[in-house]
């Protein structure tokens, strides 16, 4: 059926939702890719070296050192660390609080796009079958207005031109659903592993102010 066509001549057949699916693809590839990226570069340390690391520093009251070190570390952790040690040195009340706000805060910065995957995720598959409904509609009209003679093959192909709609849809749709549940669960990694730093320096801080 796509014997001798190019690449547009069948996003053609599918009709103008294959553009937005198009473009729908290409929004999804960008962000699978920017998060990828951006979550390879957090994982680079793991909880256990820069707790390591950050123990020896405030166990000699090398506070101003440790604060350092979390700024040369990009990662969600580091920073939540860095909030509980700011809030140490200057004498703040609840050192669990100043973490828990920098947990949330990391958090909402991990989730940053992912939105997009999952809506792409669940609305490309009814823009293809929006588009697979308007081509068979459109195949059956034209079908109406000339005479077949017979000829079969002139249905069959205006259906299964709509029906590429349908597969572009899917096409677009099974990548970000599984991209999205992937970056889902590293957040969830993420929160866990802020969560348990905070917990660690909050007794260690706790344990040198008494």
């Amino acid at each position: 059926m796509f014997e001798g066509k190019s690449f547009l001549d069948v996003i053609n057949m599918g009709g103008y939702t294959l553009y937005v699916l198009l473009g729908a693809s290409i929004l999804s590839i960008m962000v699978i890719c920017f998060k990828s990226v951006e979550f390879w570069r957090k994982f680079k340390i793991t909880k256990v070296r820069l707790l390591d690391k950050l123990m020896k520093e405030i166990k000699i009251n090398k506070f101003d050192e440790a604060i350092n070190f979390c700024d040369t570390i990009n990662s969600p952790m580091a920073s939540v660390v860095k909030a509980g040690i700011l809030a140490f040195k200057e004498n703040e009340g609840n050192l669990g609080e100043a973490m828990e706000r920098e947990i949330m805060f990391q958090t909402v910065k991990l989730e940053r796009f992912t939105v997009v995957l999952g809506t792409l995720g669940n609305i490309s598959v009814y823009i293809g079958l929006f588009g697979t409904v308007l081509g068979i509609i459109r195949a059956f009209h034209d079908i109406s207005r000339i005479d077949l003679g017979g000829n079969i093959s002139v249905i069959i192909e205006g259906v299964s031109g709509a029906l590429i709609a349908t597969a572009a849809g899917l096409f677009v749709a099974i990548p970000a659903v599984i991209a999205y549940n992937f970056f889902i669960k590293l957040i969830d990694r993420f929160v866990v592993d802020m969560e348990y730093c905070s917990s660690v320096i909050k007794d260690i801080l706790r344990s040198e102010k008494e």
